[in-house]
């Protein structure tokens, strides 16, 4: 039986088994340490840690590049190592921007990468996982999705919520305007009547 939980491991399996059998191994090496720089004494001498291709957040990247140049997976996986290596999981949302140009994206109308758009962290972590308070141990609380910060998914509740906002604001204008806005509402009424 598939439920919505179930997806995830989904994704993961489809991932992995594509990237098997192109033979793209599940684990990337660890780059190796950047040659010491004596102008920038702060610079890190640490080789980049090795990165697990079987994590979510990585299979998760490596979907939504390949997905956005329309290549396969393996011609992405150095991208999706070098995004999950230096951002994380958080490193999604950033993606997910600029694979939008740029633009900023409001996840309540379109669907998190990550989540899917339930607002829940997808691996259902318990408390000693995530590191929440000890008060928190007992409290049903939800983890928030760390891509979309638990923003909830619907766009016809939030549709309809804006408009309403929008209304109000025509119907309570600013002082001076209500000339203006009068003969735009006659305007407006007459092309709706015809």
């Amino acid at each position: 039986m598939l439920t919505f939980f179930n997806q995830f491991p989904q994704r993961v399996s489809d991932v992995t088994t594509e990237l098997t059998t192109q033979g793209v191994p599940l684990t990337a090496p660890a780059a190796p340490a950047p040659p010491l720089d004596p102008d920038d004494p702060w610079a890190s001498s640490r080789p980049a840690p090795p990165v697990n291709r079987t994590t979510l957040a990585w299979c998760t990247a490596a979907q939504m590049l390949s997905a956005h140049h329309r290549t396969p997976l393996s011609t992405q996986a150095l991208s999706a190592d070098a995004l999950i290596r230096e951002l994380g999981v958080r490193g999604l949302a950033q993606l997910h921007t600029d694979l939008h140009d740029g633009a900023p994206i409001d996840y309540r109308f379109t669907r998190c990468p990550y989540c899917s758009g339930c607002g829940e962290e997808p691996l259902l972590p318990d408390c000693a996982d995530v590191g929440c308070p000890p008060q928190y141990e007992f409290i049903d609380h939800d983890h928030i999705c760390p891509v979309c910060r638990g923003e909830n998914f619907q766009p016809e509740w939030f549709g309809e919520e804006r408009i309403t906002q929008l209304d109000h604001l025509v119907d309570a204008p600013a002082p001076g305007r209500t000339a203006r806005l009068s003969r735009l509402r006659k305007k407006i009424l007459r092309l709706t009547r015809r």
